[in-house]
């Protein structure tokens, strides 16, 4: 009832629809801040995306509210930590009979209820059923992959690259849904979904529109075609070869979305924003969160240091932005461009910190993922992983380790090992300071245990993928 009577009230606090800008939403899957140019990186070309940035704001401290993909997206989808509703860990394998709680509002209920046309396109990773279907969560109109991934090509075809063994067909899990239907997608999966978003903006719209296309690239499998792969024949390594030709394939999308909206005239009333879901993955061993440590599954900054770039032609003015925002910003964001008053605890409008870029959006960013904490404010990072009772030597073999049936503990049987990174002079966490500032090791747990006693300590489903890593000569155990 909350629910319904809080989009009601989104609805009757509306600006006039006409008035409205689009927003165009475009996210990656497990792409790097060190794989785009605008970012410093340098193996891959990105000149689309680099344009969108040279025409709006690059945020440099932007940060995912989780490491790893689907609880980073229940985050940004509902403006709320996605501890406070449950959805907290990877539901690794378990998205076809579990999902996001149906009862949080989305960015998509909110715009909708503002009077925008919603569509997505991509992936979706927040429930197969369908209670938990786009189509139940403020989209108008959908076409995706439902589950975490799925293949992007039949890789016996024809100039097709792949790296691994993968199925030539998609599952009915991992398979493409026009809707609610099955449907055949023969060409290569980014295509697919740059092609229905642009016929989505070329459609001839009765009122403002929001479109969120969530890419499945880079995310594995590493798979790539002729037109993309030509691009970079001079790589060697094969699998860097591969992942450089999928970040060109969504390069390109961004390039063909924006001259859609130039096409339709819609350029100039358009917000249009790029990010990632969280950093690259290691075990791909072929990207890039440089400068950063760590990677998806990490807390440390190579795995919730994301892009995020606005651009919105003659309302925002092109530069960089330095203050730590959050991806769960862009609920508050995008409710405010659309003229609706609804807010939510952990959201906040960053349109006004971009006209007036001294104070900063947040005092504090946190992270949990039981028992993993984090918390950093505008200089300082504190991360706690829990220490795990294997020895390097056994890393390998302990990361396939089976959880216990309810899952890992969400407490430090072996204790902590506590972090403390000056993040001003070490952007790379290298330099572990907690011994020497204990006052401010107190300082940041006191603030970390205020938030999280406003959280509640169940979640939906009990967090039983984890991985181990070596850190400061200790060995932990990251669970995701």
């Amino acid at each position: 009832m909350l629910r319904h009577a809080l989009l009601a009230f989104v609805a009757l606090n509306s600006s006039l629809v006409l008035a409205q800008p689009n927003i165009v939403f475009i996210l990656a899957d497990d792409l790097g801040v060190g794989d785009v140019g605008v970012y410093g990186g340098e193996m891959i070309k990105t000149p689309n995306i680099d344009a969108l940035a040279a025409s709006g704001v690059v945020f440099d401290q932007a940060y995912a509210s989780h490491p790893v993909c689907s609880p980073s997206r229940a985050g940004l989808m509902t403006g709320r930590y996605q501890q406070r509703h449950g959805w907290e860990f990877n539901p690794a394998g378990r998205i076809a009979t579990s999902g996001m709680d149906a009862e949080q509002t989305t960015i998509a209920d909110v715009l909708k209820s503002a009077g925008y046309q919603t569509s997505m396109v991509g992936k979706w990773h927040l429930g197969y059923l369908p209670q938990f279907h786009p189509l139940s969560r403020g989209f108008q109109d959908y076409f995706g992959v439902l589950a975490g991934g799925s293949i992007f090509i039949d890789q016996s075809r024809p100039g097709v690259e792949s790296i691994g063994n993968w199925p030539r067909q998609r599952d009915r899990l991992k398979g493409v849904y026009d809707g609610t239907a099955l449907v055949q997608v023969d060409e290569y999966l980014t295509d697919a979904f740059t092609n229905r978003a642009t016929q989505f903006i070329e459609k001839q719209h009765g009122s403002p529109f929001f479109l969120y296309l969530s890419h499945t690239t880079p995310h594995t499998p590493l798979q790539a075609t002729k037109k993309y792969l030509d691009r970079y024949r001079h790589i060697e390594n094969p699998a860097a070869r591969i992942y450089a030709a999928m970040v060109a394939s969504l390069d390109d999308s961004v390039g063909a979305v924006i001259r859609a909206l130039q096409a339709t005239n819609q350029l100039e009333r358009t917000l249009v924003v790029f990010s990632s879901d969280n950093g690259c993955a290691g075990y791909v061993e072929v990207c890039s969160n440089a400068p950063f440590s760590g990677f998806k599954r990490y807390h440390n900054e190579g795995g919730i240091r994301v892009p995020l770039i606005f651009s919105w032609p003659g309302q925002l003015e092109p530069g960089r932005y330095k203050n730590m925002v959050s991806l769960i910003d862009l609920m508050a964001t995008f409710a405010r461009v659309a003229g609706s008053d609804y807010r939510t605890q952990d959201s906040v409008d960053l349109l006004p910190f971009l006209k007036d870029r001294k104070e900063p959006p947040h005092d504090y960013l946190y992270w949990r993922s039981s028992p993993t904490r984090a918390i950093r404010n505008e200089r300082w990072k504190l991360l706690e992983y829990a220490k795990s009772s294997y020895s390097v030597d056994d890393l390998d073999i302990a990361r396939r380790v089976t959880p216990p049936k309810g899952g890992w503990p969400k407490n430090a049987p072996n204790g902590y090992l506590t972090m403390l990174y000056d993040l001003t002079l070490d952007p790379g966490e290298t330099t572990n300071l907690a011994a020497q500032r204990p006052e401010i090791v107190e300082q940041l747990r006191t603030a970390y245990e205020q938030w999280n006693r406003t959280l509640p300590t169940e979640s939906i489903l009990p967090g039983t993928r984890s991985t181990l890593s070596e850190m400061h000569g200790d060995t932990v155990q990251l669970i995701f």
